[in-house]
């Protein structure tokens, strides 16, 4: 039974220990959760595929089994509804959901995206050589992992994130934009592509305390609050983001062709469906509607 299973890679997790065993965990590495039930068919039979994947991965996936007729707290949290549910969890945030009975096959094509490859050895050195100083060496390190592995979705992330932190936006975006669909839907891949609209709108010629000085003087200013919420948002003020858009939306939902409806998605999406954020103001999209 699931419950007695005995291996290093598979663990029963109660709504106590959860953020420990899953978010903990997940900053090192994908964890995998499995909301099931003894009274579901398709749990059951689910299981033992799980158990195959895992043991395959040989501890670069951990599976976190999570009982949804006991565990009633974690599963409102998660707003489990049915069983089977897998939750693929990566740095803190829920990537991956998949509701019903998963196939082997399509499990593995999802998973091949978060586990380590071989390529990740590379990527690592690549990153060492960048950190030394040696830029040009380490992009041509990824650059060449890349063609050898072109399903690794870490390799363009991690090159346009150094794009990014040189201020090369414009170039990081058009790598992005240049990647097949099954990378560039990417969960992380996605969210920098988001993230890197707004620093490309960022007039960096005004700052916070200007804008907030010019919208005292003019509240309606929606050039400015723009600017302000792209601040914030670069800033990681989430909610002062988040303000400054529904009070667009207030004012004016159609500026500049629906700027803080289109705004407020991407935020959702660099948040995470999951982000307390996110539900707080989802609302707001339909208080709005254009």
């Amino acid at each position: 039974m699931i419950e007695s299973i005995d291996s290093p890679y598979i663990i029963a997790a109660t709504s106590n220990t959860f953020k420990a065993l899953v978010i903990e965990n997940s900053k090192q590495g994908p964890v995998l959760v499995n909301f099931w039930s003894k009274k579901a068919g398709p749990s059951l039979r689910q299981y033992p595929i799980l158990d195959q994947i895992v043991h395959h991965y040989d501890g670069r996936l951990l599976l976190i089994n999570v009982d949804a007729d006991t565990e009633i707290a974690v599963t409102n949290e998660y707003g489990i509804s049915s069983v089977p549910t897998l939750k693929l969890f990566r740095n803190k945030q829920v990537v991956k959901t998949m509701h019903g009975y998963q196939a082997e096959e399509d499990l593995f094509k999802i998973l091949e995206q978060y586990v380590a490859r071989d390529s990740d050895l590379i990527l690592a050195a690549a990153i060492r050589l960048y950190t030394d100083g040696k830029k040009t060496e380490a992009y041509e390190t990824i650059a060449n992992a890349i063609v050898d592995d072109p399903v690794n979705p870490r390799l363009p992330l991690t090159f346009c994130k150094l794009l990014k932190h040189e201020r090369r936006y414009v170039e990081a975006m058009a790598l992005i934009d240049s990647l097949p669909p099954d990378i560039r839907n990417h969960r992380e891949i996605e969210q920098l592509h988001d993230l890197l609209t707004f620093y490309l709108e960022l007039d960096d010629s005004k700052n916070i305390d200007g804008l907030k000085t010019q919208l005292e003087l003019s509240p309606k200013d929606l050039d400015a609050r723009q600017q302000l919420a792209i601040q914030y948002v670069i800033k990681q003020e989430h909610e002062n983001a988040l303000d400054q858009l529904v009070y667009m939306m207030a004012i004016d939902p159609g500026y500049h062709n629906n700027y803080a409806r289109s705004a407020m998605l991407k935020v959702f999406n660099i948040l995470g469906s999951e982000h307390a954020l996110v539900r707080a103001y989802r609302p707001n999209l339909k208080r709005y509607a254009h």
